[in-house]
């Protein structure tokens, strides 16, 4: 009997041990939140107290005598508190004191008597010695107070309003539970001048059961909500917890039966029994379609939303958001998951305004196209509903100009559509399949669907904006390196012009031929690199050690034909650079050409190539003219930019794919001019060094 008083009286101090804490954590009432935090708790250890003592076959002693006071008197304060400010009319008046109603006279006298009655009790027992009685004093005073907390609960209930009450009447049944459970108990001592053994123990299941009843009225009451609450993962990770020692207690239970009752067999039967219950219990547990019976049980019979909003959001975002080459895949995932769906299909518009099968989750592959201005399609762009295809096979009046389309209704499990709506446009579908298990549609889950569509259509919206931005630049590149080989054929057919309009003159000059030749041969091989160059071929653009003053060399030769003719001055030859020779050759020519067209017949381009000055690790290549100049603000604005040029036949892009290359290389073009005395272009490259092969001495 002591063991099962241990266990009760524990079980007691369980419940009100929980119920006081998340009173205490989140309590918005603050005249309530403290009285009824301490009352939780006071009985809390009145019940620890009395496990304790039971436990060690202690029926009564002066702690436990103390608790039993204090927890009255917790109870009976929180009743007080529970009755808010008293009014006491004067002529039908309420009578004010300051800013707080006054109290009624009877009530303050109450609370007098009750101080009394807790100093006396104190007194009585501290000089007691009663294991198992009780004085008839301690008695009579336990009696008197389980009649005044009775009395509490009625003033407290009766002078509430027919709402309050809804509210306060589950707290008013389990405190008066106690109070009138407590009255019957120490009647009966007092009668028979002994505590009844059976009562004792059976006290602490009684106090146990109206923790629930309790807390039942925090949650009706809205100055009570607690913001102390158990996710939906640790419920369900703990139901499956408790689930599986129930199904294992009880199987090994019957495996105990087993071999009791099989004789020689007996051992080989519970053997074989219990691994068959053990292959069940984790066959239970790994099955999708079991989780989701209990996920959907635990949110319709313990919460009063379906969802964990922060909890569901946030996973459904991590989905989106997570790596994987399919974002479609992941969208259909994140929206089966809010549903408990094993799989769906994804439509989205394609370029030719059709509705297409665009990803699949767990499902089929579907090639099934739905038209843009089919009635289906407008239908979910006009209202953005969800629709449950059950209910439309069942109820279609609900569905008032909706026709589904056949491919459709003739889908296997097919149970969803959820529109994904951008900008009040549709842009597309998911197909979801059926639920694992079964799972009422309320508005709470159609409009957390409808929205989280539309945050996959966002994801979805922007990948496609992603991948279009991507050819774009990738186009951009295409026409820019067009442009830049049309600037050079543009080149090269001046120089055949030139030389086709000079033909007729000195056609019988052999050194004219010569430089004919010459020329074309280098044309040609310039023709070949643009080609290569559109080829992409793997030689293109291809860095190698070059002797500068070979490229410029080169450079000058395709320019013979042009007057004035460059002049070349060598100060330092061999110095390397790292580059691709036509590119550096084009660059290179561009600006020469460019300083022999902004010079008269008459005037100069000098070509120095050498060691830049002050810079010991640098090559320079400055090509200087006598011609027409630029302005400061002409070389700031308009030097530079791309498609700007001042020639009738030009791109404007020359000088600008001249800079960039160079920068490229990690070297720098400078540019001095004036007005009507000419214009200096430096080019300065990092200088190439060779490391030579070790040498043995």
């Amino acid at each position: 009997m002591i063991n099962i008083a241990a266990s009760s009286y524990a079980l007691a101090a369980i419940g009100y041990l929980a119920l006081g804490l998340s009173v205490l954590s989140g309590w918005r009432g603050t005249a309530q939140r403290g009285t009824l935090g301490t009352a939780c708790l006071v009985t809390a250890g009145w019940a620890a107290m009395l496990a304790w003592d039971a436990s060690y076959d202690v029926l009564w002693d002066t702690a436990s005598a103390a608790l039993e006071v204090l927890r009255g008197g917790a109870w009976s304060l929180f009743l007080v508190a529970l009755l808010g400010h008293w009014r006491h009319e004067v002529d039908g008046m309420p009578v004010m004191a300051g800013r707080f109603l006054v109290p009624r006279p009877s009530l303050l006298l109450a609370g007098c008597l009750y101080l009394l009655l807790l100093a006396g009790l104190g007194a009585a027992q501290w000089n007691a010695a009663l294991l198992p009685r009780l004085s008839l004093p301690i008695l009579v005073g336990y009696v008197g107070m389980a009649v005044y907390g009775m009395l509490l609960v009625e003033q407290a209930y009766r002078n509430k309003t027919i709402e309050e009450r809804w509210a306060i009447k589950f707290a008013c049944l389990g405190i008066g539970g106690m109070f009138a459970y407590d009255f019957y108990m120490y009647s009966n001592a007092l009668l028979f001048r002994k505590l009844s053994a059976d009562l004792w123990t059976a006290r602490g299941f009684v106090v146990a059961l109206t923790v629930p009843l309790v807390a039942m009225s925090i949650t009706r009451r809205k100055s009570w909500t607690t913001s102390f609450a158990v996710s939906r993962r640790v419920v369900f990770h703990s139901a499956a917890l408790f689930g599986s020692a129930i199904y294992l207690l009880a199987m090994g239970s019957v495996g105990y039966y087993l071999r009791y009752v099989g004789g020689s067999w007996g051992m080989v039967m519970q053997t074989g029994f219990l691994f068959g219950t053990i292959s069940l219990l984790g066959v239970i547990l790994f099955s999708g379609t079991a989780r989701s019976w209990l996920r959907v049980s635990i949110s319709k019979h313990f919460y009063r939303y379906n969802y964990d909003y922060r909890e569901e959001w946030m996973r459904f975002t991590r989905t989106l958001s997570g790596g994987g080459p399919n974002l479609g895949e992941r969208a259909i995932q994140a929206l089966a998951v809010l549903v408990e769906s094993p799989g769906g299909t994804l439509w989205q518009r394609d370029a030719a305004g059709r509705f297409t099968a665009h990803a699949a989750w767990h499902a089929p592959d579907n090639l099934v196209a739905e038209p843009a201005n089919s009635p289906f399609s407008r239908f979910l762009e006009s209202t953005q509903w969800v629709i449950d295809v059950d209910e439309y096979v069942e109820h279609p009046d609900k569905y008032e100009g909706l026709a589904l389309p056949d491919w459709l209704l003739d889908a296997p499990r097919r149970w969803l559509v959820v529109p994904l709506m951008l900008q009040e446009k549709l842009f597309g579908f998911v197909v979801l399949q059926r639920a694992r298990s079964p799972l009422k549609l309320n508005w709470e889950i159609i409009d957390l669907l409808e929205i989280a569509g539309s945050q996959a259509a966002s994801y979805l919206a922007q990948e496609d904006a992603a991948n279009a931005l991507m050819v774009a630049r990738q186009f951009e590149s295409f026409n820019r390196m067009s442009t830049f080989v049309v600037h050079d054929l543009k080149n090269l057919v001046a120089q055949l012009s030139l030389m086709n309009a000079n033909a007729e003159k000195h056609k019988d000059n052999p050194e004219f031929q010569r430089d004919m030749m010459e020329t074309l041969n280098h044309s040609v091989q310039k023709m070949k690199l643009l080609l290569q160059k559109l080829s992409r071929s793997e030689n293109a653009d291809k860095p190698l050690p070059l002797a500068v003053d070979q490229v410029v060399r080169q450079a000058l030769a395709l320019k013979s034909a042009f007057e004035p003719h460059p002049q070349l001055l060598v100060e330092q030859a061999g110095l390397l650079v790292l580059a691709d020779r036509e590119r550096l050759e084009r660059v290179l020519g561009h600006l020469i050409q460019n300083a022999i067209e902004a010079t008269p017949r008459d005037g100069n381009v000098l070509v120095r190539v050498g060691a830049a000055q002050g810079r010991g690790d640098a090559v320079e290549v400055e090509i200087t003219d006598t011609g027409e100049g630029m302005t400061e603000e002409f070389i700031r604005e308009r030097l530079f930019k791309p498609f700007d040029s001042t020639k009738s036949a030009g791109m404007g892009i020359g000088v600008f794919e001249s800079r960039e290359y160079i920068t490229e290389l990690g070297g720098a073009l400078e540019v001095t001019s004036q007005p009507a005395q000419g214009t200096t272009f430096r080019v300065v490259l990092p200088l190439h060094r060779t490391v030579a092969a070790a040498t043995i001495a």
